[in-house]
């Protein structure tokens, strides 16, 4: 007689535990359709508003008259390559630069300072 209320009592605990897990499916499936139903209508009244404003930006497009004349006189503006000058920089900076600008490669052996003559010492 035990048994037989054990396997009733677990078998009730069960279908309980399969009633509530199908219960809780349908409650989760409810709020998502809730959501999607949120966001359709959202971008159903956005795409109202967006067609408002194209449709009120097309008339008033159409009664505008072209008014814009385009004036051409040949103005030919020379620009000049800049040449770098020591401002902040090393004279050696300066040299690498004024050569980049001219896009020629500078001579490693070429060099804008003079050797200092307190350098050498003799003995």
């Amino acid at each position: 007689m035990i048994r037989l209320q054990l396997v009733i009592g677990a078998g009730l605990l069960s279908a309980s535990v399969a009633a509530g897990w199908y219960s809780r499916g349908w409650l989760e499936d409810s709020q998502r359709l809730t959501a999607m139903q949120a966001v359709d209508a959202a971008i159903e009244a956005a795409m109202v508003r967006e067609s408002d404003i194209a449709r009120r930006v097309e008339d008033r497009l159409a009664q505008l008259q072209a008014s814009e004349r385009v004036i051409d006189r040949g103005i030919i503006r020379e620009v000049e390559k800049p040449v770098y000058r020591r401002v902040c920089l090393e004279p050696n900076a300066i040299r690498l630069l004024n050569h980049a600008a001219a896009g020629t490669v500078p001579d490693s052996a070429d060099s804008a300072d003079s050797l200092p003559f307190s350098t050498a010492t003799s003995d």
